[in-house]
């Protein structure tokens, strides 16, 4: 299983975990990232980094087994996690997030990020998008991007061949590891409902990098 899994990884530059939190898990998650948010003064940009800095909770679920044993599959054994974030769209924060790679936004060596849905995701509250196989190359981000949304590195969407795309249609509890040079987006939240999504960052532990000054919380998966 693990060599298919990596297989398909290095092919398609992702690679789905089905299931890989529980119901309960989920719900534990989601409430206790609405208590961090509570706690600050969170803007309109619909995302919250570093809540395994401040939580038990959120480092547990960082090196839970099922996502450990995948990630040394796809990485190899010194599994590094960086940080995490949750992404929340509701009523108020509803836009998508434009075409772009990761790693235009810290370089160095490639990290490894898992999406994981805490809510059901569907293409009407804005679940995630890729482009299987466009983790083979870096692209430039040269969009525009005047929409206060974020995201100063981007691609425009004619710029991407929509026969290709994927659509992330998960239930929560689902996770989907993929490449930072993986080109991905995500709808806009059109539904009036809740899409929350935790992203958890991982990279080979063996591989050089700066000091990021996000990565407030990193330890070794054992």
């Amino acid at each position: 299983m693990t060599a298919a899994m990596k297989e398909e990884f290095d092919r398609q530059g992702y690679f789905i975990l089905k299931q890989l939190y529980s119901q309960d898990e989920v719900q534990a998650l989601k409430a206790e990232a609405a208590r961090i948010l509570a706690k600050h003064d969170v803007d309109q940009s619909g995302v919250f980094l570093g809540l395994a800095a401040e939580s038990e909770l959120f480092k547990e679920a960082a090196r839970t087994p099922g996502l450990t044993r995948a990630l040394k599959a796809i990485i190899g054994d010194a599994v590094l996690f960086m940080n995490d974030k949750v992404v929340f769209k509701n009523a108020s924060t509803d836009f998508g997030s434009p075409w772009h790679q990761d790693y235009s936004y810290w370089h160095g060596s490639h990290k490894f990020s898992v999406w994981i849905a805490l809510d059901d995701a569907t293409p009407a509250n804005g679940c995630l998008r890729v482009l299987p196989g466009s983790h083979r190359s870096t692209v430039s981000h040269d969009g525009e991007a005047s929409d206060n949304h974020g995201f100063i590195h981007r691609l425009n969407e004619e710029q991407i061949d929509a026969s290709q795309v994927v659509d992330f249609e998960a239930s929560k509890g689902d996770a989907i590891v993929f490449h930072d040079l993986l080109l991905h987006a995500s709808y806009s939240n059109t539904s009036g409902a809740d899409r929350w999504a935790l992203i958890s960052t991982y990279k080979d532990g063996t591989q050089p990098d700066p000091e990021y000054p996000w990565a407030k919380a990193a330890f070794a998966l054992k």
